[in-house]
């Protein structure tokens, strides 16, 4: 059985704008408190059908347009020992399904970072349409999911002398996304 659109989504092609849009992440530091920060979306394509299960999602993010706040951790970030961005600078995320539970969506798809895919199912709320100023028709989505960064073969880590390790294994995502319609 067809699962119906959200109100107010029509069918046809959205690209993600990324001026309006953010990809952020949070993990833990030390043990003791969070470093917070954004990561560049280069491109994104939310095609939705005539129902949920003929929709899909596509998107890439620049691995090199991290921002923490630090450009030594930054680039700390972009090297070898995390990231690996000169060598893999796109991480990207396919849909391969997206299913309702409850009031939310779920996503499946496969998310590539470092160049390792592994599948996720990421959470999204429809945060409905509007029209822009200048006509465009918008649609907004939030979804925030939660990774552990060694799957991704992110497993650089330096031991604290009072125990404990520098960098915590969980990293929370959060998007917020702004899609302007196309047809």
């Amino acid at each position: 059985m067809a699962t119906p659109l959200p109100s107010g989504l029509t069918t046809g092609t959205y690209v993600i704008d990324a001026a309006h849009s953010t990809a952020s992440f949070s993990v833990r530091h030390a043990g003791i408190s969070k470093v917070r920060g954004t990561i560049g979306i280069t491109s994104g394509t939310i095609a939705v059908g005539e129902d949920l299960e003929s929709s899909s999602v596509t998107a890439e993010l620049d691995a090199a347009a991290v921002s923490t706040g630090d450009e030594n951790r930054d680039g700390h970030l972009k090297s070898a020992d995390f990231w690996h961005a000169e060598e893999k600078p796109v991480w990207s995320f396919a849909s391969k399904g997206i299913s309702v539970d409850g009031d939310a969506y779920v996503i499946t798809g496969d998310l590539t970072i470092n160049g390792v895919t592994n599948t996720v199912d990421l959470p999204t709320e429809f945060a409905g349409t509007a029209t822009d100023p200048f006509g465009n028709p918008r649609a907004g989505f939030e979804s925030e999911l939660e990774i552990n960064r060694k799957d991704y073969g992110l497993t650089w880590n330096a031991a604290l002398e009072t125990g404990g390790i520098l960098v915590g294994e969980k990293v929370k995502i959060a998007l917020d996304i702004s899609a302007i319609a196309q047809n």
